[in-house]
């Protein structure tokens, strides 16, 4: 007697090629979400009846909030917890995701859990942790993406996880991002259009996607314009990290008259040190920042900067990991935003 393996069951890409809907739209249909189009519903229920898919019932407690929940995690290189927790919590841009995230989970009865980790050992603690608490999708922060190997762990353990921001290292875990590159283009365009002609960057770290890239691009973007060289001082995406860069600029180049900063906390620190200076802004230098956080307004004068839609992308992230907490065949994803050039007074 022949036996023949069973087939494959069906899955959420099934119903959704059988409805012709997206595998979102299954996605919130099966985990009863409330703004589902009646007749989209209708649509996807005869498609699940068809296929004879059924839930998976794990992910979808998870969602409904039977059992289970949702984790923030915070990723950062060891160091001291009062250091760590002023330099995330202090930073603008943390709530801005944090904004996001919550403004996407509470509308389906889902409160993230929050979780810092600071150090390797609690890296090799936090899936069993993550178990611990029924936790079984992540959202995570990573400071330092280029040295975090979480990424790859928590895919490897099969956790369902999205990334704000690209990996550094390679992982198939889902992340947002900004195009960085494409936001510091817009700086320089804007410095250019002014007539600045002694341009100068403060730089992200050396270490992240999102230093590496802001100054790639506005490089390359100073170079089309015909500027062979801009000069460059690292920062740390701190306040003090931007006075300490923007004194070794003055250094380097006094009669800078236009200056691109990798984030508004950065810019921040760099205007205290121009005023000290006795530099004018904008009419001795133009000063353009990236975020357009909350820092942008309270300076003084009120920062030119690049916006990058921070709760949008937290939005993104916690849809992508309710996603494949609902469907964890789900290929990994990447959504990519587009930044715009905010004008204030500072250029």
């Amino acid at each position: 007697m022949t036996t023949h393996p069973p087939s494959a069951p069906p899955t959420l890409e099934d119903v959704a090629r059988v409805a012709g809907v997206s595998r979102a739209t299954v996605s919130r249909v099966v985990n009863s979400v409330r703004n589902v189009d009646p007749k989209l519903r209708e649509t996807v229920e005869r498609a699940i009846a068809a296929t004879g898919y059924v839930p998976n019932r794990a992910a979808r407690s998870l969602v409904t909030r039977r059992t289970g929940g949702v984790a923030l995690v915070v990723s950062e290189p060891e160091r001291h917890v009062e250091a760590f927790t002023g330099g995330v919590f202090g930073d603008p841009f943390f709530g801005r995701v944090v904004e996001g995230v919550v403004a996407h989970l509470r509308p389906q009865g889902l409160h993230p859990l929050l979780m810092l980790v600071d150090s390797d050992e609690e890296r090799e603690k936090l899936v069993p942790k993550l178990r611990q608490e029924q936790v079984s999708g992540v959202l995570l922060i990573s400071l330092h993406p280029a040295e975090d190997p979480l990424p790859r762990m928590l895919t490897d353990a099969g956790v369902p996880t999205a990334l704000f921001a690209r990996p550094g290292r390679p992982a198939p875990v889902s992340y947002v991002d900004v195009a960085h590159q494409d936001g510091a283009r817009l700086a320089a365009d804007r410095l250019v259009s002014r007539g600045c002609h002694r341009v100068a960057t403060i730089a992200g770290p050396a270490g992240t996607p999102a230093g590496q890239d802001r100054l790639a691009g506005f490089r390359d973007a100073m170079a089309r314009h015909g500027h062979a060289y801009v000069a460059v001082a690292e920062g740390d995406f701190t306040e003090h990290g931007g006075e300490r860069a923007m004194e070794r600029l003055l250094a380097e180049e006094p009669a800078l008259d236009g200056l691109f900063v990798a984030n508004d906390l950065m810019a921040y620190g760099a205007l205290t040190v121009l005023r000290e200076a006795g530099r004018r802004v904008p009419d001795d230098v133009a000063v353009i920042g990236f975020d357009d956080s909350r820092v942008a307004l309270s300076c003084r004068p009120r920062l030119t900067t690049v916006r990058q839609p921070v709760e949008e992308m937290g939005a993104a992230m916690a849809r992508m990991v309710l996603d494949r907490m609902a469907d964890p065949a789900r290929r990994a994803e990447s959504v990519i935003f587009d930044p715009e050039l905010v004008v204030r007074d500072s250029a």
